[in-house]
């Protein structure tokens, strides 16, 4: 039972990088954004790109990273993945959704449209890699031993220090910088902010490329605890969303409760129920919660 405790953590630590920019983007843009899964696929195969074809075919080499099943060369691909993803989203929103904005579309058709974008985006992917299950290291590598039982790889230990740092980096910029403050201020009250002198346009841009670098490492984090599947972040779509609505709209740190909570009782779920039930366990949780706390855990 503490194993899949500890199973649900690194399910829910990912999940949370996902729902952390699902709802920035929500805070700010107002309309439910059902593309954000799909970034967490795009940035995922980018990094299997990267790493399998474009790094090595410049020649840098590969740095052994025991106990770890992949290389220092995953970590610039993870980096680089992240960049190239939130500038994928922002070019996005220039040719699509800033068009829609423009002509005071309501957040019903800016949602349908990121539906849309969605189906394309998963399709493009369909056609590039097939649908094929792909890994990005098939190197199995022994579990550690821990106290009560529990075992852990390393590439799981690899996840949960890589969310904490970026989590930890995500609250000092969103806390101490300019931009950051200007960022909540906007997701606060958009039309106060423009009249104090926020640039709203800007901070919109800002907004994608945080909310995509994050859904890029959430998907790359995924892929390497499991595999890698064309609808790999559709699947975690509606986790995403609940999390979200669990630790409150617009809350980064509900965002964050409500992913690990969500993750923990899917795996805990799975003790008692088969695996393809642990969805429908998490929802049934999501329902309870919003009876007692309406707004979320963290909401207004």
């Amino acid at each position: 039972m503490t194993e899949l405790v500890v199973y649900g953590i690194v399910l829910g630590s990912i999940m949370a990088l996902g729902a952390i920019g699902l709802t920035l983007l929500y805070g700010i843009l107002r309309f439910a954004h059902f593309a954000h899964g799909d970034f967490m696929t795009i940035g995922a195969y980018v990094v299997l790109f990267l790493n399998g074809a474009v790094l090595p075919g410049l020649g840098i080499p590969e740095l052994r990273l025991t106990p770890l099943s992949f290389g220092g060369r995953m970590l610039g691909a993870l980096l680089l993945s992240m960049g190239v993803t939130a500038v994928i989203a922002l070019l996005i929103d220039r040719l699509l959704y800033a068009p829609l904005r423009d002509r005071k579309s309501s957040p019903v058709i800016l949602a349908m449209a990121s539906l849309g974008m969605a189906f394309i985006l998963r399709s493009l992917i369909y056609i590039v890699w097939g649908p094929q299950f792909l890994f990005y290291s098939q190197e199995l590598r022994p579990a550690w031993e821990l106290p009560w039982e529990v075992r852990l790889r390393p590439d799981q230990a690899f996840i949960l220090a890589t969310v904490l740092l970026l989590v930890l980096l995500l609250s000092l910029f969103l806390q101490r910088t300019r931009l950051g403050k200007a960022m909540r201020a906007t997701a606060d009250n958009p039309q106060l902010a423009w009249v104090c002198g926020i640039d709203t346009a800007r901070v919109t841009a800002w907004t994608w490329l945080l909310g995509a670098a994050l859904a890029a490492a959430a998907g790359v984090l995924y892929g390497i605890d499991a595999q890698l599947r064309p609808d790999m972040g559709w699947s975690l779509l509606l986790p995403l969303f609940a999390a979200v609505i669990l630790g409150g709209i617009g809350s980064p740190l509900g965002a964050l409760a409500g992913a690990m909570i969500l993750g923990v009782v899917q795996q805990l779920s799975t003790a008692f129920l088969l695996p393809t039930y642990k969805s429908a366990v998490a929802f049934l949780v999501l329902i309870i919660l919003l009876l007692v706390r309406p707004r979320g855990l963290f909401g207004g």
